[in-house]
């Protein structure tokens, strides 16, 4: 359903460690820097991006809005919390772990250097 995600940062160096670190854990390569310095991380599955605004005001989060990418296990969705704490990111919600309500899932939330709330999602369900 969709062809790629971006979301904004101030500081593409800082984001592009920290996208770098939590996306080797899901078997993502680093990603590589354009000539109009955004960064591109391109995969089967789709495209996730990070760009300055183009119209030169600071990134901001979207309130309300989350970002989630796949995790192939719990361990997995585990990993990319930890890269991400170690990496400049924040944790936010409640700490990794199951959720119930209509499925099962095991979550993982950050904040990442910009702000933008991002998630690792494993569904419990695909593994009965």
């Amino acid at each position: 359903m969709f062809s790629h995600v971006m979301v904004g940062a101030n500081d593409i160096e800082e984001s592009k460690t920290f996208y770098d670190a939590i996306l080797a854990t899901l078997g993502v390569p680093p990603g590589f820097i354009d000539d109009k310095g955004r960064v591109f991380y391109i995969t089967q599955a789709g495209i996730f991006a990070i760009s300055k605004p183009i119209n030169g005001e600071p990134a901001t989060f979207a309130n309300g809005g989350t970002i989630g990418f796949a995790a192939n296990s719990p361990e997995q969705a585990d990993a990319w919390h930890a890269a991400g704490l170690a990496n400049g990111g924040s944790t936010c919600e409640d700490a990794p772990g199951v959720r119930e309500g209509g499925a099962k899932l095991y979550l993982a939330y950050l904040r990442d250097p910009a702000g933008n709330k991002i998630c690792a999602l494993h569904n419990m369900q695909a593994d009965a």
